[in-house]
């Protein structure tokens, strides 16, 4: 569901801006729009889209509702879930500029993607060297109430190639790496556990071996000093056939697993993982995907602490509020905890099936109120700024675009050209260049701000 407001949604008309007209005479200056190559570029207040997912939290309980609402001046609906805000240029969740004087010849809100494609200079040489006139980066912000699907995403070669052999699944032709940063606590699957670990499902967990059989016990037989490649091979035996195991063994099986640990419940604690399972069948019934979590890391991260994923590598989110930036891609291959399309075979076959727990990121100081989360990817990075009350701060100077949204608090923005109130909810694209003040006179401020990774633009 896209925000799409009219040029009347202009700057001095938005609820948390207190400035007057003319302190906006730069940018509304800004009516030809073939003019605007030829001034200096100001940030634009964006309008953004959300999206509805079943496994999104609830109504005003949803921070993605909260953030929405006050984005697009929306009332919050009671009974509807809210999953993720997108920002950025992706077709599926487009964001729309609302300066006013900025707007197409029929007088209607243009798109990000569309002001950038006549502005490039605003994603900086570099960038637009290597990605050509669209941003590499979504971002967003989700709020999850029930687990998302087990999933990976495809690299660019397999993203191309699913693309257009199934453009109606795989919408687009580009490879996903992603980061999610906790915004409260945060659970995931993610990556397979070590071989030790599995060794110990595959021992601890009689409904798995029931479903894969002389797989486990072949398992079992390897040592770790085998080989990397032979304990891949094994790994990814064991994975596949307990994925593509019919739906009536799988239900009887789960059901089997919830029983005996309703039953052992009552005689002693259960693992993290077994609690897991119980829940994740609560959500799922007579889902795989209950059985395949116990392949996967389940990491528990608190505020602050992020988690990147590679390309072919599977995961799921469980509960909690994130901010998550990513390749400008929607490619998603599903195989459990889901009512949407799987591609079982899809998946099975394009992981990496690496085992060990994944790193986890605390954030670089980049400044006393800044902390930056670098994956090991080009497309992006994201800045986490606390500011308390009374403080100041200069967003870093860099050759290439960003988007930043305000997650809570006021606060005042400064250019060399414009000033205005910024508050929960607003959202800001900074065009290459842009030198930014941040100021939170009366209140903190929580900011996030998504960019090309800076090691990219050195």
């Amino acid at each position: 569901m896209a925000c799409v407001s009219d040029q009347k949604h202009s700057l001095i008309n938005h609820p948390s801006t207190s400035t007057s007209i003319s302190d906006f005479s730069d940018l509304c200056e800004i009516v030809d729009r073939s003019s605007v190559s030829m001034k200096p570029l100001s940030p634009l207040r964006l309008r953004c889209s959300v999206q509805n997912y079943d496994w999104g939290q609830i109504g005003e309980e949803s921070h993605v509702a909260t953030l929405f609402s006050r984005n697009c001046l929306e009332p919050i609906d009671a009974g509807k879930p809210y999953a993720e805000l997108w920002m950025g240029t992706h077709a599926s969740g487009p964001s729309f500029v609302v300066d006013s004087g900025i707007h197409d010849e029929t007088g209607t809100t243009v798109s990000l993607k569309s002001w950038i494609r006549e502005n490039p200079k605003a994603l900086g040489e570099k960038v637009l060297a290597k990605w050509g006139s669209d941003l590499p980066f979504l971002f967003k912000v989700l709020s999850v109430a029930k687990a998302l699907s087990i999933q990976a995403h495809p690299d660019k070669e397999l993203a191309r190639h699913l693309h257009k052999s199934h453009p109606s699944i795989y919408k687009d032709p580009n490879h996903k790496p992603e980061m999610a940063l906790a915004v409260t606590e945060f659970e995931a699957l993610c990556g397979f556990v070590s071989f030790e670990e599995l060794k110990s499902v595959l021992t601890t967990v009689p409904e798995i071996v029931e479903l894969v059989g002389s797989t486990a016990e072949q398992f079992l037989k390897i040592e770790e000093q085998d080989g990397e490649e032979e304990v891949k091979s094994a790994l990814k035996l064991i994975f596949t056939q307990l994925m593509s195991t019919s739906k009536d063994a799988v239900s009887e099986v789960v059901n089997k697993m919830k029983s005996r640990l309703d039953m052992e419940n009552k005689m002693r604690a259960l693992t993290d993982k077994e609690k897991l399972a119980l829940r994740l069948e609560k959500q799922y019934p007579a889902d795989v995907g209950v059985l395949a979590a116990f392949f996967l890391n389940y990491v528990h991260l608190e505020p602050g602490e992020a988690l990147y994923l590679d390309a072919n590598e599977p995961h799921a989110y469980i509960y909690g509020n994130c901010v998550e930036c990513m390749a400008t891609s929607d490619n998603v291959v599903r195989a459990g905890l889901t009512q949407k399309y799987r591609d079982v075979k899809t998946l099975c076959s394009m992981l990496t099936y690496k085992q060990g727990f994944p790193e986890i990121l605390h954030g670089v100081p980049v400044n006393e109120y800044a902390r930056r989360y670098s994956p090991p990817f080009d497309e992006f990075e994201v800045d986490q700024y606390t500011l308390p009350s009374a403080a100041s701060v200069e967003f870093p100077v860099t050759p290439g675009p960003s988007i930043f949204i305000v997650a809570s608090g006021e606060g005042l923005m400064r250019t060399s050209t414009t000033e205005e109130m910024i508050a929960q909810g607003d959202v800001f694209f900074i065009p290459a260049g842009t030198e930014i003040t941040i100021k939170a006179p009366f209140t903190g401020l929580l900011l996030y701000r998504a960019g090309v990774n800076s090691k990219f633009l050195i």
